[in-house]
């Protein structure tokens, strides 16, 4: 699975894990790791083959695909009391909150700070933040690191380099601000018949990803914080101004036909096939074309920027981390095979196998070139995972179905925000 899915939320209350905190999953004089990457299942094998190779310690990899099976599985081993040494947490961090407020995550901070934080330290600051809870945070969690990253995912515009070209186009400019970006992709059109730009808006997130980047590029982080908050409403002016985007990419006519009903898969392998100039899409889509088009030639760029007043913020951070489990005798084992898979040789290892951005700081020039310019980004990072409050799901699905509707003609921007106000009052009032 692409690392994305682990922006998807998964509701899980602490009475559910509740179940049982007196048995573990081991293997065989060692210790059991739990996945659901399909990508990164053989370089994980590998690597599990190369720890027992140097340490005598077995290390059983288990994959369980799909995402919500393997959700599933978490849950209903966390009832049993029977989870592994090391498993992943797919969901928001209220969910992973739930599962350390239910004493099945060890908390990692004397781990990491030891000799001087030097495990600690190797993490990217943004990528480690998403496992990291400050003190008085919102979900009562007590202060600590509770996971170890083993990638980063960030998400960026991106665009076909031959076709920038074939349109006239220079293929090392690309669009810096929106109405550049409007008219790139109007070219792309005119000139050679295809979309001007593509993305998965079936499903939510994406589009609730890219509403994200713009309301802070228009209002600034703090306002937008405040928004969340309940100090500020989604009829604001500068909502207002951000729904009214999705409604102007609409009249430009760059959009691919039915972008809202287009999964992210079908928008990438519509774009590898050459069908658009540019899409939306994660770090995790280099290893995605690879697959679907090794020939072709793309490049990532920055959110084109609607407003100076702001600087721009990309969605992204820790893409898949692994969990140690609280109950388990071995859990010291399991700490020590994820500070191993966590040094640079077996994160150069992932890279390259993977093309996915590594979570440990690494030279530029160590990584492949497509990734290289995602590195500059990291300094820019947000999530929800690291904000100190997240938006109510009911509010976010009403949102995202509203994007969808101003993207399908259905609905005005102004009759979006009201409809998002109106829940936002609801859910607060409750």
């Amino acid at each position: 699975m692409t690392a994305h899915k682990i922006f998807g939320a998964v509701a899980v209350c602490i009475g559910i894990l509740c179940g049982g905190c007196a048995g573990t999953e081991t293997a065989d004089n060692g210790i059991t790791l739990w996945h659901w990457m399909t990508d990164r299942d053989e370089a994980f094998q590998e690597l599990a083959d190369r720890y027992t190779e140097e340490t005598g310690i077995p290390v059983k990899i288990k994959l369980f695909f799909p995402p919500g099976l393997y959700s599933q599985k978490v849950i209903a081993a966390a009832r049993a009391g029977n989870l592994p040494e090391i498993f992943g947490i797919l969901g928001e961090k209220k969910t992973l909150s739930s599962f350390i407020q239910a004493g099945h995550v060890e908390n990692l901070t004397p781990r990491m700070n030891a000799q001087d934080a030097a495990w600690e330290s190797r993490f990217y600051p943004e990528t480690l933040a998403v496992v990291r809870f400050e003190e008085d945070n919102a979900y009562g969690v007590s202060r600590g690191i509770y996971g170890v990253p083993v990638d980063t995912t960030v998400l960026q515009f991106i665009y076909n380099t031959e076709l920038m070209e074939e349109a006239g186009l220079d293929p090392d400019a690309p669009p810096k601000n929106y109405a550049q970006f409007i008219d790139a992709g109007q070219k792309a059109r005119e000139t050679l018949g295809i979309d001007g730009f593509i993305c998965g808006w079936a499903e939510g997130w994406l589009l609730n990803a890219l509403a994200t980047e713009w309301a802070i590029n228009i209002m600034g982080e703090e306002k937008f914080q405040a928004t969340i908050a309940g100090e500020i409403a989604y009829t604001n002016p500068q909502w207002i101004e951000v729904f009214t985007l999705f409604e102007d990419l609409r009249e430009s006519g760059i959009l691919a036909n039915n972008i809202t009903t287009i999964t992210n898969k079908e928008a990438e392998d519509a774009f590898a096939r050459g069908n658009a100039l540019f899409s939306f899409n994660g770090s995790w889509a280099v290893n995605v074309y690879r697959q679907l088009s090794p020939g072709m030639e793309y490049r990532f760029f920055a959110l084109p920027q609607v407003s100076d007043d702001h600087p721009v913020k990309i969605w992204g951070g820790a893409g898949s981390a692994f969990m140690v489990n609280a109950n388990s005798p071995l859990k010291a084992k399991a700490s020590d095979f994820l500070e191993w898979l966590t040094e640079k040789e077996q994160q150069k290892y992932l890279v390259a196998e993977t093309n996915n951005l590594p979570a440990v700081k690494m030279q530029r020039e160590s990584l492949p070139v497509i990734l290289r310019p995602l590195v500059d980004d990291l300094g820019a990072l947000t999530h929800p995972n690291v904000w100190p409050y997240n938006e109510d799901s009911r509010v976010l699905e009403a949102m995202n179905r509203g994007l969808q509707q101003i993207v399908m003609g259905i609905k005005e921007p102004n009759e979006v925000a009201e409809k998002v106000q109106s829940i936002k009052d609801r859910v607060t009032e409750q």
